[in-house]
This record gives C-alpha cells, structure tokens and sequence, in this order.
C-alpha cells in the first residue's frame, strides 16, 4: 500500500545540491512478494528482510501489508546514479526473496487469487485498520513516488498546483495492474480502483498557499479521514521531512527503464512548473470532478486508451497526450541532461507498450497468469 509507512528516499534532503539550480531525483518503489509456484501474494516480508544484505537494510523497508516490500534510492542529480541505485537494489531484494522461497514482483497489485496477507504488525497500522476496518484493499497495493527537490514550501505549493493537470497521463503511464483475484479487471491499472477506497486518497486540490495547504491538513486530521499528515494519499504532496514535492500517482513500474522514464519526466514537469512560478505565470484552474474524470480514465484505458485532454474535456489517443507533456518539458529535459535518454526509452515504451499491455500480451499467448508472474518478475530484476 502506497506510503503507508516511512518514506525511505526521504531518509536524505533531495534539494539541488552542489551550487546548481538542477534539481536532485529520488525513487521509492514497492514491490509484492508471492509463491513462485502459484503466484499468489505470500506474507513473506519478515523472512526476506533477514535476507537482505546488511549494507542495503538501510534503503529497504516493510510497507502496510506483510507481502509487500520498498525500496529507497538515494537523492541525486545523474539519471545514471538513479538508475544503477534501482538496478542494484531491485537485484539484491529478488536475490534475496528467492533465498527466502518466494518471488519479487513490480506489479501494482497482485494478479492471482488467494487469501489477504496480514498487515505488518506496527501500533499505527493497528490504528489504521481499527478505524477504517475493510478499506485494506486485497493482496497488496504496490507503487511508485518521486520526490524532486524544490526550494522552499511556498514553491513547493506552487508547483502542485502547475503539475496537477498533466498527473492524469503519468497515471496512464504507469499503468501496471490489469488482473486482480484471478482476472482481467477491465481496467489498466486496478490498483488504482482499490487504492481510491481510502477517504484520503485524491487528486490535489487547487492550493492558495503553504498556510492553505497546512490549514487543510489539520482539518483532514480533525475530520477522522486522516490519523495523521503521513494518510495525505493526494497524487502530489509535500515531504513532512525534506524539501521536495512528492508525486505518487502511480503504479510500481514493471522495469527500471519504466522507472527512469517516469522519474525523469516528473522531475522536468517540475522544473518547469518552478519557472513558470519564477515567471509569474498562473496556474490552470482544473475543475475537479474533470480532473477526477481524467485519472479515472488513465486507470481504466492506461497508455493504450484515450485520456481527457484537461485543456477541452474531450477525450484524445493518451499518445498524443504524453507527447504533448514531452514537448512542454522538454527545455528542462535537456538542461537537466536527460533529453537523449528519454528520448530512448520513450521508443522502447513505444514498442513494448505499458505494463498492463505487456500483462496482457503474455496471458493472450499463454492464457495462464502464472506466465504473467514469471515475466513480470523477469522484468523486475532486470
């Protein structure tokens, strides 16, 4: 489940270092546990943990539920840095899982039936589950956040209301969980449908200011939606910790290019979002229920569908949407010299297709989700 617990990219400040104006990267991702024979999600968490080597154990946590599994990587400027500390840790973490007889799974949420692993035994969890009851959701909800540095929370809620209108398309490319209890679900990305359960989970609300978005946060808390500021489940937040804006919209990419791609397109989504801020140009007011509508058709249609283009409410190839995210970001993508590597994983996107069509591409061949498991995992470990 999404950030259920502690932020382990936020355990380091991710603002720009070293003099420059470039903004630091970091990854937090979640994965699901499950019997290499069956496919079904495992409540294994405990004996993976005591194979995790000792020098990683710092960068791998236990998330909400006790088959699921996150890691951190450290905050950085280089997408190289990024993606070897991903490529490195999603390793050693299958590694890992397979000494402890179960498998690593980089999917949103699991795809075979069986029975709901336990939550992880901490107090505040305890208090999650006495209070909402049957909101936990099925055999785990994995995702992916990126935290990019910004300069000071007053920025930061500038920026969420810049990047609000183009969350629906990095949600489409997330997409990575069409089969849920044995089936295809209908939609892209079920863990989304799942994840809404909970009263906290939504897009951002248009902010006037940092006092505004504190104010909300305490009234949340009031209302007994929230126990505390960490259930702020808004597709972008600030960090409680650090100064970064935090996108977590979508769903655990299957691969570590698909986490590179997102990554670098959500730090050049910010930046530009703080120049238009510096520029003092205004935010888009996106009414709400549109833009609600738009992520529900991101979850339902992922990357293969239509999306709302937010501009006109009318529905358009998700294609063309991404790229005319590209095009907006693309100054920001080469200053931050990212540009050419984007560039290529964009084609590979193109020839492969999201995770939830490569899902689906393996089970029309086969017809069995055990071979969706295995190829998911072989993407997992890349």
């Amino acid at each position: 489940m999404v950030a259920m617990g502690g932020s382990v990219a936020e355990r380091e400040p991710s603002t720009a270092a070293g003099g420059t104006d470039l903004l630091t990267v970091g990854v937090e991702e979640e994965f699901l546990l499950v019997d290499p024979h069956t496919g079904a999600a495992v409540p294994a968490v405990d004996l993976v943990m005591e194979q995790v080597p000792p020098e990683l154990r710092g960068q791998v946590e236990r998330e909400f539920q006790t088959s699921q599994i996150e890691i951190g990587s450290p905050p950085g400027l280089e997408l190289s840095s990024l993606r070897h500390s991903l490529g490195m840790l999603r390793a050693e973490l299958a590694d890992a899982a397979e000494r402890a007889g179960v498998r690593l799974l980089a999917i949103g949420t699991g795809p075979v039936d069986g029975p709901v692993p336990p939550v992880v035994d901490k107090p505040r969890f305890d208090r999650m589950v006495e209070r909402f009851q049957l909101l936990v959701p099925g055999p785990g909800n994995n995702g992916m956040h990126v935290h990019v540095g910004i300069p000071d929370p007053e920025a930061g809620v500038q920026v969420l209301n810049r990047v609000r209108p183009w969350l629906p398309i990095l949600h489409a490319v997330t997409a990575n969980s069409p089969f849920a209890r044995g089936a295809d679900t209908g939609y892209a990305s079920w863990r989304s449908v799942e994840w809404e359960r909970w009263p906290s989970v939504a897009p951002t609300p248009y902010l006037d200011s940092h006092e505004h978005y504190e104010r909300l946060i305490r009234q949340l808390i009031a209302s007994g939606v929230m126990l505390d500021e960490g259930m702020l489940y808004w597709y972008a937040r600030l960090s409680a910790k650090y100064p970064t804006v935090e996108l977590r919209i979508g769903d655990v990419c299957p691969s570590v290019d698909d986490a590179v791609l997102v990554a670098a397109l959500v730090r050049a989504l910010v930046a530009t979002a703080l120049a238009a801020v510096a520029e003092g140009r205004p935010a888009i007011r996106t009414d709400h229920h549109l833009l609600v509508a738009a992520h529900w058709r991101a979850a339902h249609d992922g990357l293969e569908g239509d999306g709302v283009d937010l501009t006109d409410g009318e529905l358009r190839p998700a294609w063309e949407l991404l790229d005319r995210l590209v095009d907006r970001v693309r100054p920001e993508l080469a200053r931050h010299g990212d540009l050419d590597q984007v560039t290529e994983l964009l084609g590979g996107l193109r020839r492969h297709g999201s995770g939830a069509a490569r899902q689906r591409a393996v089970f029309a061949r086969t017809g069995q989700l055990v071979d969706v498991v295995a190829d998911v995992a072989r993407q997992t470990r890349g």
